[in-house]
């Protein structure tokens, strides 16, 4: 796969806005807690589903983040893994045809300056690393 391009534009929720589900890490976990000024525990009843060992946030499936408002993500500073790596997620930098694909949904990709496919599937492996069990990988 050659070199990828994408940059996040100003302003855009796109990726906030579809379907899906927004799963955390325990660290996700504990840091999105904090920063709403949240125990852990109470974060998760409110927030948070626990489902086979993973965790997500809770949501329809068809509806837009709980923590998406009117001016971006109201977590921004300590958004789950899976939000800040978007869209280096290895089912989409390892597979051209999913990369094309995603375009069609996030219009920073295509756009901004080239990053190598190495360095792409150096951010991808953090989602490998967040979430473990998503990938087939144990800690």
């Amino acid at each position: 796969m050659p070199a990828l391009r994408f940059e996040c534009q100003p302003g855009c929720t796109k990726c906030c806005q579809v379907r899906g589900f927004v799963y955390l890490s325990e660290d996700d976990l504990q840091r999105a807690a904090a920063y709403v000024g949240m125990t852990a525990q109470a974060f998760e009843a409110k927030y948070v589903i626990r489902y086979r060992q993973l965790l997500r946030l809770r949501k329809p499936r068809h509806a837009q983040c709980h923590f998406l408002n009117g001016e971006g993500c109201s977590i921004h500073p300590a958004k789950p893994t899976q939000c800040r790596l978007y869209p280096f997620w290895p089912e989409l930098v390892e597979n051209r045809a999913a990369w094309k694909k995603e375009s069609r949904l996030c219009p920073g990709i295509g756009k901004g300056s080239l990053i190598q496919i190495g360095s792409a599937c150096d951010i991808a492996s953090g989602m490998k690393s967040a979430y473990p069990t998503m990938y087939g990988n144990s800690r």
